[in-house]
């Protein structure tokens, strides 16, 4: 469909790509990968046409169209939102009209040529939504997040998040045969990413994604390319499969070189003994010779990484913090109404929703930096409290250093230690004496964690923290909080973040919160099961039924009812006792099996047989998601049992 060859393109005299070939085939779903400034968002607008290359060919099919969508849109103007999006459909209307004036001439007159070109334009126009138009615009709309009240607002009145979901509204209505996107995820709330991986899992043409969310590339990409100095390079599978290929490559590589480095001693050591010995001169020559020919193996540098700890918490109470008959808004709206909640000791809570639902409101005041219009917020003994709000980075002076930022919030004790501090976050040698007016969204975010570090706290109250941060400093990020001993309240769009640090979900909705103990995945199977009593509900009040414990039958019935409920509680406690048994022993089989298999990986001579290294490797990964899910099914069964009465 569009194939790139030997693409060049320099910046300031860097070289960005340096001769990259690729091409991109038919209904190819594809996730471009790489660190910061590697050249992805360069190679999207190569392919989307918005930019040239220094070098090289593009060979595109022809009547390929292509859709991109940046990472920053511009404004719209002051088009209602529906015809704003419904306008980007104008080249199907243009297809309608040709397919109608291609009936009317075969009507008239059978022509083979026409009868072709009307079944390709129909089979084009099925494809791309010709027949759905309407509604496709609505379904659309309603899964980016927009109400129906907002379909008739002036487009100019959304805010720079929402105008980026106009923009992917309209070009995914368009349906482009290749469809570009760069990190399209931003600034959209869980449930809004949910639909867009649906919809990109059934789009029928091809696409090139970036991402910085893990999750979202592991739903919706069969390959990732890899920009990295300058080349590319290709993994099947996910993001998840890329991480385990990626890694083996790198070993291998790894081991080669070294071997590469041996063969080179052994060479230049012969060289060196050699080389005034007439009788060895030819000898030595040829050595010579074979050491110029031989193509040096470059291992890749290792990402720098932030690497950083929170301070030990200081102990605190059981109950840390609790809301009470909560209301508050702004001006005449009302955001949170008669909201009760709890932060206990030790939890991980995660505050779910969609954008404008309240979540950052609630963090707020969790936070103590609004005062509630209703209901009292009452902090628990031992409380140090440590808040990272959405808009942390802006609060920064633009005017100070890095050094003179962080140095205004620090504790004196803590002056001597704060050069150490800022290289955990990648901040070394001159890099202190930054304006903070010039650093990146991500580097400010770092600067602004570095500061919350210099105070122990015991309840962390995190807003959005993984915004402007790549995959590896999300990874880094997951792991420090799984290491901090406190309790931690957070708000993330970031499902594969959610579902790897939280044991409890609070859906913030309607004015209120509800709890649901798990993390996302665990969540989201709650509210289907709610769904589905719902439905029953539903379908026996249509029926005229009344269940039993509010009929007519009495007293009796209800005793009769208690008492089956009590046997049917004591024959399901049963049946958890005899499942953890028979896990229990399952765990220990998978674990003998395991040890097996991590004992091969310990082997040097598995890595000489790649067939041999993929397939163990892929059992070893096996192995340890079963094992996983049977310590987190044994967990779950064994809180059961002892919490039952």
């Amino acid at each position: 469909m569009i194939h790139i060859k030997n693409i060049h393109k320099d910046f300031g005299g860097r070289p960005i790509l340096s001769g990259v070939s690729w091409f991109i085939g038919t209904r190819h779903r594809i996730g471009l990968c790489g660190p910061n400034g590697a050249g992805k968002t360069t190679l999207l607008r190569i392919l989307a046409g918005e930019m040239e290359a220094d070098a090289g060919v593009i060979e595109t099919a022809k009547g390929i169209s292509i859709g991109y969508l940046p990472q920053l849109v511009e404004g719209f103007g002051d088009r209602p939102l529906f015809a704003e999006v419904r306008g980007a459909l104008a080249e199907l209307e243009v297809l309608e009209r040709e397919l109608k004036e291609l009936e009317t001439r075969m009507g008239a007159d059978f022509d083979e040529a026409a009868l072709e070109r009307y079944a390709a334009l129909q089979e084009l126009f099925r494809l791309r939504g010709g027949y759905t138009m309407e509604s496709d615009t609505g379904r659309v709309l309603d899964g980016l997040g927009f109400s129906r009240l907002d379909w008739e607002q002036p487009c100019r009145t959304f805010s720079g998040g929402w105008q980026m979901r106009i923009a992917l509204a309209k070009l995914l209505l368009q349906r482009p045969q290749l469809l570009l996107l760069d990190e399209p995820t931003n600034h959209l709330d869980l449930p809004t990413r949910e639909w867009l991986e649906s919809f990109l899992r059934d789009y029928p043409f091809s696409l090139v994604v970036v991402s910085h969310d893990r999750y979202f590339l592991d739903q919706v990409v069969e390959k990732i390319v890899e920009v990295w100095n300058g080349s590319l390079q290709e993994y099947p599978g996910n993001y998840s499969a890329y991480l385990v290929e990626r890694q083996r490559r790198i070993e291998a590589l790894r081991e080669a070189k070294q071997r590469q480095d041996e063969e080179i001693a052994r060479i230049e050591n012969f060289i060196s003994r050699f080389r005034y010995q007439a009788n060895k001169a030819a000898l030595v020559q040829s050595r010579v010779k074979q050491l110029e020919k031989i193509e040096r193996l470059d291992l890749p540098p290792l990402p720098k990484r932030i690497g950083f700890r929170f301070p030990p918490a200081p102990k605190g109470g059981r109950e840390l913090l609790r809301l009470t008959g909560i209301g508050h808004g702004y001006g005449p709206l009302t955001v949170l109404e008669g909201v009760e909640l709890l932060i206990q000791r030790g939890e991980r809570a995660a505050l779910v929703g969609p954008n404008g639902a309240g979540k950052s409101t609630l963090m707020r005041l969790l936070a103590g930096v609004e005062k509630p219009w209703r209901g009292e917020r009452r902090e628990g003994e031992g409380l140090h409290l440590g808040y990272f709000a959405q808009n942390q980075a802006a609060l920064l002076d633009p005017g100070q250093t890095v050094l003179a930022e962080i140095t205004a919030a620090a504790p004196f004790d803590m002056v001597p230690k704060l050069r150490n501090l800022l290289g955990g976050f990648l901040f070394s040698n001159d890099d202190v004496d930054k304006k903070v007016a010039v650093l990146s969204g991500g580097e400010r975010n770092r600067l602004a964690f570095a500061k919350l570090l210099l105070k122990p706290c015991n309840l962390l109250l995190l807003d959005e923290p993984t915004n402007h941060l790549d995959i590896d400093s999300k990874e880094v990020l997951l792991d420090t909080l799984r290491h901090f001993d406190g309790t931690l309240v957070f708000v993330s769009h970031d499902r594969y973040f959610v579902d790897q640090l939280a044991t409890r979900i609070l859906e913030v909705g309607n004015r209120g919160v509800l709890s649901y103990p798990g993390n996302y995945g665990d969540f989201l199977r709650g509210k289907q099961q709610e769904g589905d009593a719902t439905h029953s509900r539903e379908r026996v009040e249509c029926r005229g039924e009344v269940p039993v414990s509010e009929g007519s039958k009495g007293r009796k019935e209800d005793i009769k009812q208690e008492h089956r409920e009590r046997k049917e509680a004591q024959r399901e406690d049963r049946k958890r006792r005899k499942e953890l048994e028979e896990l229990e022993q399952q765990i220990e089989r998978q674990e003998e099996q395991l040890a097996v298999f991590e004992k091969l990986l310990a082997d040097p001579v598995l890595y000489g047989d790649a067939g041999r290294f993929n397939e163990t490797i892929r059992r070893h990964e096996e192995l340890r998601g079963e094992l996983d899910f049977l310590y987190r099914r044994w967990e779950g069964l064994q809180e059961a049992v002892e919490t039952d009465p």
